[in-house]
């Protein structure tokens, strides 16, 4: 006898389908009521901040590349790109 593990199915009554293999839309498919849900940015809306022009390193020794890349840390923090540093920690 062969065990068949379903990984597509309906749940909690079927009002729910619980997808755990792969998705596959054909061409021609539609989806319902899902506006949005595809939508990428597009260019002139930018998903992100953009943060300012940073220019190409010239360091000529460690410390003053550490510098270079500590300002381009600062610079991804200040726009909203990566977090704060945690509380207790330099950022």
């Amino acid at each position: 006898m062969t065990n068949c593990i379903t990984r597509n199915y309906h749940a909690h009554g079927g009002s729910e389908w619980v997808i755990g293999g792969k998705l596959t839309f054909l061409p021609g498919a539609t989806v319902e009521g899902a506006e949005g849900l595809f939508d990428l940015p597009s260019a002139s809306t930018p998903a992100s901040p953009t943060i300012p022009y940073i220019a190409d390193s010239e360091a000529t020794t460690v410390a003053a590349l550490k510098d270079n890349f500590n300002a381009l840390l600062a610079a991804l923090r200040t726009a909203g790109l990566m977090a704060a540093a945690p509380e207790g920690e330099d950022a």
